[in-house]
């Protein structure tokens, strides 16, 4: 069985931010102008585990996005890839214009 990395969550989160529609990058702007781009998703890890957030408003508030807190690598990246074959099953996006 192939290791899950850090990196791995990493380009799955970015891709979720893709097919969103929403800003790749957490924060922009510099010095006093940086604020979070609210709705981006981004990998948080604390405890030894990992898990989704994202962003809610400007000041860098953020929500566990699958309400799991920080989770082993391996069952966040399981449970992304659910996350988004459900928004796929919605028609929240098609996976052909990944």
């Amino acid at each position: 069985m192939k290791r899950i990395t850090v990196k791995n969550l990493e380009n799955l989160c970015e891709h979720l931010n893709k097919v969103t529609g929403n800003n790749v990058a957490p924060w922009v702007g510099e010095g006093a102008d940086r604020k979070a781009s609210v709705g981006t998703y981004y990998i948080d890890g604390a405890y030894g585990g990992w898990s989704l957030h994202r962003l809610v408003n400007e000041s860098g508030g953020a929500s566990d996005v699958l309400s799991c807190g920080h989770v082993p690598a391996r069952e966040l990246f399981n449970l992304m890839h659910a996350y988004l074959r459900g928004m796929e099953a919605m028609g929240l996006y098609e996976k052909g214009g990944e």
